[in-house]
């Protein structure tokens, strides 16, 4: 005789499979940490001070 099966444990279990497989392409798609970001936001902080500073002809004060 065969395994008896709950069908609603087995198909909630195959929803929550494609669910956490899309949450994973998500999470490689859009995903940073707080460290990354931070990290990014002082390296074009950094790269717009070395780009101001090197500019030819400073902008004029108001």
């Amino acid at each position: 005789m065969g395994e008896i099966v709950n069908l609603n444990r087995a198909r909630k279990a195959a929803t929550r499979r494609v669910d956490e497989a899309g949450a994973a392409v998500n999470r490689a798609k859009f995903g940073r940490t707080g460290a990354e970001r931070e990290v990014e936001a002082r390296r074009q902080a950094r790269q717009d001070r070395l780009l101001d500073g090197a500019a030819l002809d400073p902008p004029a004060p108001e």
